[in-house]
C-alpha cells in the first residue's frame, strides 16, 4: 500500500546536513502557498500544485509542507491522497534522515483515516516517539471503534509519558456503553488532575450517559467544571436526551439560553430529539420554531429535518412540516428528503408516494432508510402495486439483498393485501433475522391463517423474542385456536425465558374472551403480575359485547373510560350492547354522556385505489363528488342482494327512527360506497385479477360483513376488506374469518 515502512527510516542516524540543495525564491513561495492552501481546506488544489513544482524539492526544504498535506489529509478522511503523497515522497527522497515531527503526521493520517495497522507498523518502527506520537495512535484506535487496542497503547503510554486531555477524552469516548472501563480512566484522571479539563469533561459526560443510563454521574462531572464550554452544555443536554430525560434537558437548555449562551445547531438537533419523545412536547415545539426563525438557524438543514421529525412524531400537521421542508430552498439532502417523507407515510401514504416520486426525479439517489420509510407508506395504501414498484428500485440499485428492505416489503405486501407476495418475499430472502420471521408471523396472523402461522413458527431459526409470540397469539385470537394459543402462552417463559409483558396478556385475554371463555379471561387479568392497561380492558370489553356479557363488559368499560378517557370505545360498545338488548335508554344516556365528555367517536372511513389515485368515503357518502352515481347503484345493488337473502341487521341502528331508516343507515356505511365505486370502475382498477380491495379505519359492522358475502357470490368476485384488527378475504359468500372476528 505505502512500501515499506521500513524505508521512510532509512539512515535514522543522520540528520539535515548544510549540504542540501538551496531552493530558488519560485518554489519557496509555492511551498508557502501550499501550506496557505492546506490551511484553507483546499486539499486537491494544494496537491495539485505541489506535485506540478519541478524539480521535486528535497526533504529538507519540504518537509513543514508534507506534514501540511498530511494534517490536511486526516482533517478530510483522504486516504487515498495520502497514501499517493507518501509514495511521492519516498520516491523522490528514497534515502531519508528521520524526521520526528513528520513521522508523526504519518502515523496520525494513516490512523485518523482507518489505516490503523500500518499506522502501528510505522509507530513500532520509529526510534524515538513523543508524546504526539503516541496521542496519534490512540485517538486513531478510538475514532473507528478499536476500544481493546486504544486501551492497549493508552496504557503502554503510561509508561513513558504523562497522558495529555485529548489523549484521555480519546480512550474515555473509545468506552462507549463501558462505564467500568471509563470510570478505571476517570479515576485516573482525577489522580493526575486532569478531569478539570473542560475537554475531559466533555467526554466523561457523553461516557456516563451511554453507559446504564448514568445520567446523575454525568451531571456531578459538568458541575464540577469550572468553566464549561458550548461543548459541555450540549454534551450534557445530548446526554439528558439518550437518558429520556427530555425535561432536565428543557430545563438546562432554558438556562443556557437565558444565561446569555449562544446555542448551536447541535444544541437544537438534542432539544428537538427530546421533544419527540414528550407528550407534551408539540406546545414546546411550537416555541422553538419561533427561537429557531428568530436566530436563522431554520435554514440549517439539520435543525430543519429534526424539526420536521419532531412535528411528525408529536402528531402535528403534516402542512407545517412541509413548510418547514421548503425553507431549506433547493438544499435538500437525502436525510430531509427522507424525513418530510417519514412524516408523509404516517398520515398520507399517498402523499408520501409523491414526494418519493419528486425526489427521484430531481436525481437524487436514495439509500436503505428512505427505501424502508417509502415501504412503510406503501403499507398504508390499499393495493400492493406501489410496493412492487418500489422494490423494483431496490433492486435497480443494488439492495436486493438488504434484510431490512425484505423485512419491509414482507410487512407492506401484507398489509396490502398479498400474503402470497409477503411469502415470496419472504421465502426468497438470502439471509433471515428474528424480524424477518416475526414480519411474516405477523402476516399470517392478520390473514388469519394461524395454522400457517404455527408451521412457519416451528421452522424458526432465529432466535424468537416477545414480539415473535405477540404475532403468535394474535394469529390464534383471530382463528379461535384457544387451546394452542394458552400452550404457547404457558410455554414462552419456561422453553424460550421470554416473561410475558401486557401486549401478551392483553392477547391471552382477547383470545379468551372471542371464544367465550369470559370468566377466565377476567381471572387472568387479576393474576397479572402489573397493572392492566387500556388495551387489556379494551380486550375484555370486545369479548363482553360479543358474548352478551353485560355485568362485566360495565366493569372493563369503567376501567377503560379511567385509563384513557378520551377513546370513544368504551362508549361505544356499550351503547350496542344496551341497543342489542333493546335497553334504548341506557343506551341514549351513555351517547350523551359522551357527549357531555366531549369524546368523539372516530368516524367510519374506507378507501379504495382506482387508476393510480385513493378515494375515501365516509359513512353517509356526502363528500364525494360521484355520491348521487353511487347511491343510484347501491340502491340497485341492495335491491338484487335481498332477492339473495340480504337481511340488514338493524338493532344496532338508533331506537327512535322507523325501521326503513335503519336500514338507510346501514346501507350508506363507508366501506359499502366504496365497494360500489369499485363495481362501477372495473375496468379502472390499478390491480389486476379478480379482485377488490377495501381498507377501513375501524371494525367492520356484521351488517357489512354480510353484505361483502353475498355481493362477492353475486359479482364472482374476492372482495378483501382490511379494517383495524385484520384482514376478510370474502369470496362465494365465505369469509375467510369463518365468521370469527
Amino acid at each position: 500500500m505505502f512500501g515499506s515502512a521500513g524505508g521512510v527510516f532509512y539512515g535514522f542516524s543522520r540528520r539535515f546536513t548544510a549540504a542540501a540543495v538551496s531552493l530558488n525564491s519560485d518554489a519557496i513561495n509555492l511551498l508557502h502557498h501550499v501550506r496557505l492552501l492546506c490551511s484553507l481546506g483546499h486539499l486537491q488544489e494544494a496537491l495539485k500544485l505541489f506535485y506540478s513544482i519541478t524539480p521535486p524539492p528535497p526533504l529538507v526544504h519540504s518537509h513543514h509542507t508534507y506534514a501540511a498535506l498530511f494534517h490536511a489529509c486526516a482533517r478530510r478522511s483522504s486516504l487515498p491522497q495520502g497514501q499517493a503523497l507518501h509514495r511521492h515522497m519516498l520516491l523522490h527522497n528514497p534515502n531519508p534522515d528521520f524526521d520526528l515531527f513528520l513521522i508523526n503526521h504519518i502515523v496520525n493520517m494513516s490512523a485518523k483515516c482507518g489505516s490503523l495497522d500500518y499506522a502501528r507498523q510505522l509507530f513500532d518502527e520509529m526510534p524515538e516517539r513523543n508524546i504526539v506520537s503516541w496521542t496519534a495512535l490512540v485517538s486513531g484506535y478510538a475514532q473507528h471503534g478499536r476500544p481493546d487496542g486504544c486501551f492497549k497503547v493508552f496504557r503502554e503510554m503510561l509508561v513513558w509519558h504523562r497522558p495529555t486531555d485529548f489523549a484521555f477524552a480519546s480512550v474515555i469516548s473509545a468506552c462507549g456503553g463501558d462505564g467500568d472501563c471509563g470510570r478505571q480512566v476517570h479515576a485516573l484522571a482525577l489522580k493526575t488532575s486532569f478531569d478539570s479539563y473542560v475537554f475531559v469533561g466533555n467526554a466523561l459526560i457523553m461516557m456516563y450517559c451511554r453507559s446504564c443510563g448514568g445520567a446523575d454521574e454525568a451531571w456531578s462531572v459538568y458541575a464540577s467544571l469550572e468553566f464549561p464550554n458550548l461543548v459541555s452544555w450540549n454534551s450534557m443536554i445530548a446526554g439528558f436526551q439518550v437518558c429520556g430525560y427530555g425535561n432536565r434537558a428543557l430545563e438546562l437548555f432554558s438556562q443556557m439560553h437565558f444565561s446569555g449562551i449562544r446555542f448551536d445547531r447541535a444544541t437544537l438537533v438534542s432539544i428537538l430529539s427530546c421533544l419527540c419523545e414528550m407528550g407534551d412536547g408539540l406546545e414546546y415545539c411550537f416555541r422553538l420554531q419561533c427561537l429557531i426563525i428568530k436566530t436563522g438557524f431554520i435554514s440549517e438543514i439539520e435543525v430543519a429535518t429534526a424539526m420536521v421529525k419532531a412535528y411528525s412524531s408529536l402528531g402535528g400537521e403534516v402542512s407545517d412540516c412541509y413548510k418547514i421542508f421548503l425553507e431549506l430552498d433547493g438544499r435538500q439532502d437525502v436525510i430531509s428528503w427522507t424525513g418530510i417523507v417519514a412524516a408523509y407515510a404516517e398520515q398520507d401514504p399517498e402523499e408520501a408516494i409523491l414526494l418519493f416520486r419528486q425526489f427521484l426525479r430531481e436525481c437524487m439517489a436514495p439509500d436503505r432508510h428512505m427505501f424502508s420509510i417509502v415501504l412503510k407508506a406503501c403499507a398504508g395504501l390499499a393495493t400492493e402495486q406501489h410496493a412492487l414498484a418500489v422494490r423494483s428500485h431496490v433492486l435497480k440499485v443494488g439492495f436486493e439483498d438488504d434484510t431490512v428492505l425484505a423485512n419491509a416489503l414482507i410487512h407492506a405486501c401484507a398489509r396490502c393485501g398479498s400474503i402470497a407476495l409477503s411469502k415470496q418475499a419472504f421465502d426468497t430472502m438470502i439471509s433471515r433475522d428474528t424480524v424477518s420471521w416475526n414480519s411474516m408471523l405477523k402476516a399470517y396472523a392478520m390473514h388469519g391463517q394461524c395454522k400457517e402461522a404455527l408451521q412457519l413458527f416451528s421452522q424458526m431459526d432465529a432466535q424468537p423474542d416477545g414480539a415473535t409470540f405477540v404475532a403468535l397469539l394474535s394469529a390464534c385470537s383471530h382463528a379461535g385456536m384457544v387451546e394452542e394459543g394458552t400452550k404457547i402462552f404457558e410455554t414462552m417463559s419456561n422453553n424460550h425465558g421470554i416473561v410475558p409483558q401486557l401486549d401478551h396478556y392483553a392477547c391471552m385475554v382477547d383470545l379468551l374472551g372471542r371464544s367465550g371463555r369470559i370468566s377466565e379471561a377476567k381471572e387472568l387479568i387479576d393474576k397479572m403480575p402489573m397493572e392492566p392497561d387500556s388495551v387489556v380492558w379494551s380486550a375484555l370489553l370486545g369479548g363482553c359485547r360479543k358474548h352478551g356479557e353485560t355485568k362485566l363488559a360495565k366493569l372493563a368499560a369503567a376501567k377503560l373510560k379511567e385509563l384513557d378517557p378520551n377513546n370513544s370505545l368504551g362508549y361505544v360498545l356499550m351503547s350496542n350492547m344496551f341497543s342489542t338488548d333493546g335497553c334504548f335508554n341506557e343506551a341514549g344516556l351513555i351517547r350523551r354522556e359522551m357527549e357531555g365528555k366531549t369524546v368523539r367517536k372516530e368516524p367510519g372511513l374506507s378507501w379504495i385505489e382506482i387508476g393510480n389515485h385513493v378515494h375515501e368515503f365516509a359513512s353517509g357518502g356526502q363528500q364525494h363528488p360521484e355520491r348521487v352515481a353511487i347511491f343510484s347503484e347501491l340502491e340497485k345493488l341492495v335491491r338484487r342482494l335481498k332477492d339473495f337473502g340480504y337481511v340488514p341487521q338493524i338493532s344496532l341502528a338508533l331506537h327512535d327512527i322507523e325501521d326503513e331508516q335503519k336500514e338507510e343507515q346501514l346501507y350508506y356505511h363507508s366501506e359499502k360506497l366504496a365497494l360500489v365505486f369499485a363495481l362501477m370502475n372495473l375496468g379502472n382498477r390499478c390491480y389486476s385479477g379478480n379482485i377488490i380491495k377495501i381498507m377501513k379505519n375501524i371494525r367492520i359492522c356484521v351488517d357489512c360483513h354480510n353484505f361483502m358475502k353475498l355481493v362477492s357470490e353475486l359479482v364472482d368476485m374476492e372482495i378483501v376488506v382490511r379494517d383495524s384488527n385484520r384482514f376478510h378475504h370474502f369470496k362465494a359468500k365465505v369469509c375467510s374469518c369463518n365468521d370469527y372476528w
